[in-house]
């Protein structure tokens, strides 16, 4: 769900207040499609702080306005003004709190992040009843979860040995719950697990138009093959930069890079410390395909079937920006799209080393109608495939 334009807000308070007259009548109306429309209790911050808004109302004050009551994670609770709420971007109540924010006249939506995620509470999980975690990060014997559905973490201690992969769903079966140092744990039993990217609630990564390609201006060096003629014979389309996540980058200083981090202690034999920085980075935001795709460069060679997992996750991530009849181009030379294209690169080559060769033909094909000048040398892998020639180094 993206962010409104300002001319779709616009719309928005005009639907809420269209047959309300004056300051009074229209708070009235905001808090009434607040009511309607915002699920409660929900997660949300205010202040930078973690909080559940249980209620949000009008009590008559027009320079108070709209107010929430919310409870901290001490348990405490307290009345804090509607306008300073930041819900999760992929929830509706964003989009009516930014149109209450513009009938206010300030900037409808909020850039401050939540410091830190919202802990799960006692009622979040009982013993013995199942309950979703999406995993997020793995450390040790010990991973790190959301409850799908909602912000709140978790760290979940399954009960016997489990390979678990950053953004799959686990159905656990509770055993113990306890909280140290102020944080939630569960142990329990993972009786089964999932891919479902769409489930995730992740707002897709963005799409920014950056031109136009045309067939005719490439220089083709096998323009019989299948996926040449698909591409000559569709004409002029439309490229593409897709956004690129990366928290802990700073802008200012172009040598914090968090993944080269995580190279660097790779290459200095530091294995763990390499796959847990790339961990924290998803902990921070499951959209950040190049900690997926580097997760499955290091599993790569001693653990391939660890690898195809990550790279498989990173694809689906990075295809929930993707309609099913997306037409344009993902062109290498953009470095936005570099970190979903390896992803499918490491994807496609771990399909061939398995032995599934159809599956793999599709994945470089795919690669190549993205970017047709093929920095990565799909074509040659999809030359070897169709031949059925069996995987190498």
């Amino acid at each position: 769900m993206a962010r409104k334009r300002e001319e779709e807000l616009n719309d928005l308070v005009d639907e809420i207040v269209v047959d309300a007259y004056g300051d009074d009548e229209q708070l009235w109306a905001f808090r009434q499609v607040m009511e309607d429309e915002i699920s409660l209790p929900a997660d949300a911050s205010a202040v930078g702080e973690p909080v559940v808004v249980l209620e949000i109302d009008y009590d008559g004050n027009e320079r108070r306005g709209l107010t929430a009551r919310c409870r901290r994670e001490d348990g405490s609770e307290h009345i804090v003004a509607a306008c300073d709420l930041i819900f999760p971007e992929a929830s509706k109540a964003t989009d009516y709190i930014a149109a209450y924010r513009r009938w206010l006249g300030i900037e409808p939506y909020q850039d401050v992040l939540l410091r830190k995620k919202p802990k799960a509470v006692e009622d979040d999980v009982v013993v013995g009843k199942k309950v979703e975690l999406i995993a997020l990060a793995v450390k040790g014997n010990a991973v790190s979860c959301r409850i799908l559905g909602k912000e709140r973490v978790l760290t979940l201690r399954p009960s016997r040995p489990w390979e678990v992969v950053p953004g799959e769903i686990l159905t656990v079966v509770p055993l113990k719950t306890w909280r140290y140092g102020g944080h939630p744990y569960l142990s329990g039993e993972i009786a089964a697990w999932r891919v479902d990217a769409p489930a995730l609630g992740l707002v897709p990564l963005a799409l920014k138009e950056v031109g136009v390609w045309d067939p005719r201006e490439h220089s083709w060096d096998e323009p019989r093959e299948p996926w040449a003629r698909f591409l000559i014979t569709r004409g002029p389309r439309p490229e593409y930069e897709m956004e690129q996540v990366l928290p802990g980058e700073d802008p200012d200083d172009p040598d914090a890079d968090p993944i080269l981090d995580a190279i660097e202690l790779k290459r200095a034999g530091d294995h763990r410390g390499a796959n847990r920085a790339l961990m924290n980075i998803l902990v921070s935001d499951l959209r950040c395909l190049d900690a997926h795709n580097h997760l499955g460069d290091f599993a790569f060679h001693g653990d391939p079937d660890a690898a195809i997992r990550h790279y498989d996750m990173g694809v689906r991530i990075g295809g929930l920006s993707l309609a099913k009849d997306f037409d344009g181009l993902l062109p290498w030379e953009r470095i936005g799209n570099r970190p979903f294209l390896r992803c499918l690169h490491g994807w496609g080559l771990c399909l061939w080393r398995f032995g599934r060769l159809r599956d793999a033909e599709k994945a470089f094909t795919r690669l190549l109608r993205l970017s047709p000048a093929d920095n990565q040398g799909a074509r040659f892998a999809l030359t070897e495939i169709k031949e059925g020639g069996a995987w190498h180094e």
